[in-house]
């Protein structure tokens, strides 16, 4: 299959580290590997004297474990929501009965920054959640304007960059992030299966709260101490994703970024000329969100058929290309000829 999706194409020297023998993880070698993996997330990140917690779970598990032990301390929660990954942080919040605040952004549309300041000199809230890219739109928010905000009204800010991580420039530390999320399976371009919450070094010496077991805090950081999860870790990814960081610091932050904004521009060239609308009003580089002109109904199915992947958007007719992975403008080219080709059936 050709894959558009999460995680796209892999090369198959990463791939096939999952052939390999399965090590037994609580070695000083295997410990090493995770100690080095943090050093280079948090390089890539910008975070450098922040602390990573790695979880065997998908995003939501990460999202999960920062409401548990850190959102649950504060009173007043503030959520920007324009679509489903933005209504995950707030369905999380009512789980664990937290009052919150809603914000919500039209679809594809960027946020009202000036409209936001008001509402949050009104409401005054204490934590902020947001996701830098909200992937069922394709819609970035603006990251450093957010930083501002919470800046001059003393918030902490948390941000599900799980999308945005290496298809968009983002540096925790320059923006005053105290926490951050991401995943495996986008800009890392791995499996699915971890995720990690980055935390800035103002919360070195935080106390968190206790709600759950598995995705406690206190008990990850004291056993990432040395270089362990205190229950059993995807080891097989551990490994793939230790390759993949070694590349991405190879390769650089910048370089990486650039090459997915041209794989997303070009796209969007292509989308231009077959009549598509990208509706997003600042598209993130990590996808491009589209409405095709007929066929809506059968294009999924029919792009299966033909052996590639696209996702569905969950709007008629609406529907999503990831620029992560490996992909060039041959690939594309002929993705969107397929596309149009089922257009005219």
């Amino acid at each position: 299959m050709e894959s558009f999706v999460f995680p796209g194409n892999i090369e198959p020297e990463i791939s096939l580290i999952a052939s390999r023998p399965i090590p037994y993880m609580r070695t000083a070698a295997f410990s090493a590997v995770v100690k080095s993996s943090e050093q280079m997330l948090l390089h890539l990140i910008g975070c450098p004297t922040g602390k990573v917690i790695f979880y065997t779970a998908s995003g939501t598990g990460a999202m999960d474990a920062v409401v548990a032990n850190y959102v649950s301390r504060y009173k007043k929660i503030f959520i920007i929501s324009g679509g489903s990954f933005g209504d995950r942080w707030k369905n999380i919040c009512d789980y664990y009965n937290l009052s919150s605040t809603l914000y919500k952004i039209p679809f594809a549309k960027d946020i009202d920054y000036e409209d936001l300041e008001k509402k949050v000199a009104s409401e005054r809230p204490e934590i902020f959640l947001c996701q830098h890219h909200e992937t069922s739109t394709g819609q970035l928010f603006d990251l450093e304007k957010i930083s501002v905000l919470c800046k001059k009204y003393n918030v902490s800010l948390v941000v599900d960059a799980i999308s945005s991580f290496l298809a968009d420039p983002l540096n925790m530390a320059e923006l005053g992030i105290d926490i951050c999320i991401t995943s495996s399976q986008k800009g890392l371009n791995i499996a699915p299966g971890l995720s990690f919450v980055i935390l800035s070094d103002k919360l070195s010496s935080a106390s968190f709260n206790a709600n759950g077991y598995y995705f406690d805090f206190e008990e990850n950081l004291n056993n990432l101490q040395r270089g362990q999860t205190p229950y059993s870790p995807a080891t097989t990814l551990f490994l793939q994703l230790h390759e993949r960081l070694k590349r991405d610091v190879a390769c650089g932050v910048d370089a990486i970024i650039s090459t997915v904004r041209g794989r997303a521009l070009y796209f969007r060239g292509l989308c231009k000329k077959y009549g598509w609308e990208v509706p997003a009003e600042t598209p993130s580089n990590c996808i491009t969100g589209f409405f095709v002109k007929r066929n809506g109904d059968i294009l999924f199915e029919k792009m299966m058929e033909k052996g590639i992947y696209i996702m569905p958007g969950g709007t008629p007719g609406y529907f999503r290309v990831s620029h992560l992975g490996i992909q060039d403008e041959k690939s594309l080219a002929a993705l969107a000829e397929t596309i149009h080709q089922v257009e005219l059936l």
